[in-house]
């Protein structure tokens, strides 16, 4: 093996991502611009209030006009016409940044849908910057603000990483990774031909933690697949660096193997310099208001003499993102985490950390109300967020999800596995209620129930929103849907909206739950599962605006999945439509600035599926209560709501008394199977 030239050491350097973040950190070094902003501390009703209402884009997915871009696409006047009648105040993109790999000269794709960044530049599978330009200008015109994404914990393996393996510079410090002696190289298995890297099994982890190169296996396997990803370790092939010398590294990946991890706390500090020039250039250059930190959780990672390294709940992810969200508020924008940890974690975060917070607390707790009938877990796990401080305005209450619905339930499997928990009238250690809720949804989810979903390795499940509610009407056949049955869907579907809508916070759906997509069958996307990844099912292709009705796949080649709403467009020309339900629920939402309300009560009831959740209104406009049926049986039930001062009961969303507030505090609600209220008490004034 040859050493390097120094022309492609200098093209890699060039293409980088360090050198990219560098050049960008500049225009800001010294600058007043970077004193105009309060950034110390999280500013969620802030940043709720620029887009309560999020459009959350998945670009592979997006079907174009033939010969068009995927940015085209998003930002075509039809679609915007369409999302802006329908309430809509944000477009999350999804990643577009250039993904995969570099192998010599040439870029190798994506291997995690864009999530394996590699180039602050636009990729040009999705479009041109000039079209990115475009789409935050027509956001801009329909009043809306765009949405972009920042991976602080890993990139793919581009010219970084490259670099990194010829011991380049400072870019070995980029990564968690450890250059082995050659006299050591017989702990390391063989790399398989065609491979540039292979997965270590736990006994080779243990041997280099025993050596004292690593800090060993982590407290768990994101991923987990035999064969595939069995650790978070990976070995390279021998590289020969810029100096001549061979080496083999050890390098730790979080996620897939081509998603090294970055190491935010070597003295070169490169890592933070990468990642907050990726947020400035989304600020500066694509005009992003608001930026997700992707997976923010995993930045620490620390050696302990006993047991599994620590690697989750680290102090040194607090600390990086209060850094790169400070950074973020100074340069004029807003970040928001999607963090799948415990709910200690989400709250210490939050603090000079991202602005909002993915809700992954009560996300899977509704899924379980609405497959089981049975509100008593949601209930639980909205109580727990007030319980840890978290304010449920910033929290972002969404649909489906690129990723799948996680039932990890992590909250109860690391700190509170021992806490006790009261649960359909016995005390339960965290562990165990766990298990039963993740036994309860994998049968009703899965398998025999519902074979089209299927199981996403040990996170969860892989699924669109109308296959969760399919599987909960036990539809086991998604060819035999009658028109009757896609009413009844639209109709649980229209629920979910409600728990996610009429609660502060933002509220997010994405394509999927507009057309009210089914999964693609497995075999149409066989090609994209072999490591083991079945999301690929519920990310079937759609097209909001009829740009190209004929089409049978997206432009990356994703198959269209079978929409049981039609398209946008088609809808909002449709009474009574999904979309025209949910066009008229978000203009009450708006109407009633139900978004920037305080939770104060979410009360005892005696029906196992009913759930109340009741808001304090902004601007003297009184108490807003919500009454959701998840169950399949009627509902009248006579509510104690103490502290609200008596009145007047109005249903905003259909413009009805629906009854009063008695002086006692009670209020009689009556509900029909799978139907949501969203009432106003008239009185101005909360009792005291």
């Amino acid at each position: 093996m040859s050493t390097p030239d120094d022309a492609y050491l200098q093209w890699l350097e060039s293409q980088s991502m360090l050198t990219a973040a560098r050049e960008r950190a500049r225009l800001y070094a010294g600058q007043a611009r970077l004193w105009q902003r309060p950034y110390a501390q999280a500013r969620p009703r802030d940043a709720s209030a620029i887009a309560s209402v999020w459009f959350t884009a998945y670009p592979a997915s997006i079907v174009t006009r033939e010969g068009g871009s995927v940015l085209q696409a998003m930002g075509d006047e039809g679609l915007w016409h369409a999302l802006s009648e329908l309430g809509v105040q944000g477009i999350h993109n999804g990643p577009t940044k250039r993904s995969g790999g570099l192998r010599g000269h040439d870029f190798t794709p994506t291997i995690d849908g864009n999530f394996d960044r590699i180039s602050f530049g636009i990729d040009p599978a999705l479009g041109t910057e000039e079209e990115m330009l475009q789409l935050s200008r027509m956001a801009a015109a329909h009043n809306a603000v765009v949405i972009d994404d920042i991976i602080p914990a890993h990139t793919g393996k581009g010219p970084d990483f490259r670099l990194a393996e010829m011991a380049y510079g400072d870019y070995p410090g980029l990564y968690h990774m450890v250059e082995i002696r050659e006299e050591d190289w017989e702990l390391l298995p063989e790399v398989p031909p065609g491979r540039d890297s292979v997965n270590l099994l736990p006994p080779d982890v243990d041997r280099l933690k025993d050596k004292h190169y690593i800090v060993g296996q982590l407290q768990r396997v994101i991923f987990f697949e035999p064969g595939v990803k069995e650790t978070d370790w990976s070995a390279t092939a021998p590289v020969t660096g810029a100096d001549g010398k061979v080496r083999r590294w050890v390098y730790l990946h979080y996620f897939k193997e081509g998603q090294p991890s970055l190491n935010w706390l070597d003295p070169t500090f490169a890592a933070q310099q990468l990642i907050i020039g990726d947020a400035l250039h989304a600020i500066d250059v694509t005009g992003a208001r608001v930026l997700r930190l992707d997976a923010n959780g995993f930045l620490g990672v620390e050696r302990r003499a006993e047991g599994t390294a620590w690697s989750e709940g680290h102090p040194l992810s607090v600390t990086g993102n209060q850094l790169l969200a400070g950074a973020i508020r100074k340069a004029g924008g807003f970040s928001f985490q999607e963090l799948n940890l415990t709910i200690d974690d989400i709250a210490a975060m939050s603090h000079g950390g991202a602005d909002l917070s993915y809700d992954f607390i009560t996300r899977p707790a509704y899924h379980h109300a609405l497959l089981t009938g049975d509100t008593e877990f949601l209930r639980l796990m909205m109580r727990e967020v007030h319980a840890f401080g978290i304010d449920p305005a910033s929290l972002i209450h969404a649909l489906q999800n690129h990723d799948e619905l996680t039932l990890e339930l992590v909250h109860f499997w690391t700190l509170h596995a021992y806490d006790q928990y009261h649960y359909h009238g016995q005390t339960l250690p965290g562990s165990i209620l766990r298990e039963h809720i993740r036994e309860e949804m994998y049968e009703r989810l899965t398998g025999e129930h519902a074979p089209y979903n299927l199981k996403f390795v040990t996170n969860g499940v892989a699924c669109t929103t109308a296959s969760v509610i399919t599987a909960a009407l036990g539809i086991r056949d998604l060819d035999a849907i009658t028109p009757a049955d896609i009413e009844q869907i639209q109709r649980l579907h229209i629920l979910l909206v409600m728990f996610n809508a009429m609660q502060p916070g933002v509220f997010a759906l994405s394509g999927w739950d507009m057309v009210g997509a089914l999964p693609l069958a497995p075999e149409q996307v066989e090609h994209l599962m072999g490591d083991g990844d079945t999301r690929w099912i519920h990310r079937g292709a759609y097209d909001l605006a009829d740009l190209d009705p004929d089409a049978d796949t997206s432009a990356e080649g994703l198959p269209r999945a079978r929409s049981l709403y039609g398209s946008l467009a088609s809808q909002l020309q449709s009474p009574g439509s999904f979309a025209c339900q949910l066009k008229r629920i978000l203009s009450v939402r708006r109407a009633y600035d139900i978004a920037a309300s305080r939770q104060i009560l979410i009360p005892d009831v005696q029906t196992r599926g009913l759930l109340v959740m009741v808001h304090e209104l902004p601007a003297d406009k009184g108490v807003q209560i919500t009454a959701l049926n998840f169950g399949a049986e009627p509902i009248s039930e006579t509510l104690c709501l103490p502290g609200i001062a008596p009145g007047p009961v109005v249903d905003i969303i259909n413009e009805r008394v629906e009854g009063d507030l008695t002086e006692d505090c009670q209020l009689t609600v009556n509900l029909d199977p799978y139907e949501g209220l969203a009432l106003r008490v008239v009185s101005t004034a909360l009792a005291m």
